[in-house]
């Protein structure tokens, strides 16, 4: 994965719009990977699902508690990418108020295929997902990656600690 670009695809996601009334005030707003990715650092960690227990308890919001730490580094943007659609990961967004995080919704699941991580977890009832991983972007290339071992359809456990904040924020700081 290292020196490889990262796929381009536009992500369907939803932003909020003051322009419009009522309750949910958002609308739809089209953003490619080249918008996220290119012309800065950046770090894209990816997880089974929003909401789940350890992208919820651990994965998130340590990158979140991190996300400072990693900005002395250089790193311009943190971003979380899930299979799931932008409904669902604004609303995740909302519980777990995020302030550094942002959150890309690939509802379809194209960029994870894009990347080579798209599992089939029906062993949990979530159908296509993300295997989780980390990865350090710089303008759109792949600098180091962070995969969890395992990587197979339908596995039995979730591994957690190669994609985890602090194994990336320590090989950022011996690098």
């Amino acid at each position: 994965m290292i020196g490889k670009k990262v796929p381009a695809v536009t992500f369907r996601t939803r932003v909020r719009d003051e322009s419009i009334e009522g309750p949910n005030p958002f609308r739809w707003q089209d953003v490619t990977s080249a918008e996220y990715f290119d012309d800065k650092t950046v770090i894209v960690f990816s997880l089974p699902g929003a909401f789940t227990p350890t992208c919820s308890t651990y994965q998130l919001p340590d990158f979140e508690k991190l996300a400072g730490d990693f900005k002395a580094l250089g790193v311009d943007d943190i971003y979380c990418v899930s299979v799931n659609d932008a409904f669902v990961m604004n609303a995740w967004g909302k519980q777990q108020d995020l302030k550094a995080i942002k959150l890309i919704p690939d509802g379809s699941g194209e960029f994870t295929r894009k990347m080579g991580m798209l599992v089939n977890k029906d062993n949990v009832g979530f159908g296509m997902r993300s295997w989780r991983y980390a990865a350090v972007i710089k303008n759109g290339v792949v600098t180091h990656w962070f995969e969890e071992p395992g990587y197979e359809d339908n596995c039995a456990d979730d591994p957690y600690g190669e994609s985890a904040p602090q194994n990336v924020l320590e090989t950022l700081k011996a690098a």
